[in-house]
């Protein structure tokens, strides 16, 4: 996922993505932003945070589990905006979306 720092919600996308590094993938244990499952985080509407993400699989065990942890987090860092999850398939997820660091903690396991 990339930020434009030009642009006014830059500053809350980068606290957004902080926070989601908390989120764990359970199967693999890394976060899953560095997993690659977020695709973007709107903050355009000072109202609300639309986070369009995907899982490892649409058979994922722990889907549930990742969904409620993004809106949980999201929520406790932004309390004043609602939190819409978009689920997508499309891109599919593929393991060439770990990030370089997310790569290097698998590589350690």
């Amino acid at each position: 996922m990339k930020i434009d720092l030009t642009k006014p919600e830059a500053s809350d996308q980068l606290k957004a993505v902080q926070v989601l590094m908390l989120v764990m993938d359970p199967e693999l244990g890394i976060n899953i932003v560095d997993m690659g499952l977020i695709y973007d985080i709107n903050l355009t509407d000072p109202s609300r945070i639309v986070v369009t993400m995907t899982l490892s699989s649409s058979y994922c065990p722990m889907g549930d589990s990742i969904v409620h942890g993004v809106e949980k987090t999201l929520q406790q860092q932004f309390p004043q905006r609602a939190i819409i999850i978009e689920l997508v398939w499309d891109p599919i997820w593929t393991p060439d979306r770990i990030s370089e660091e997310g790569k290097s903690l698998l590589e350690r396991e």
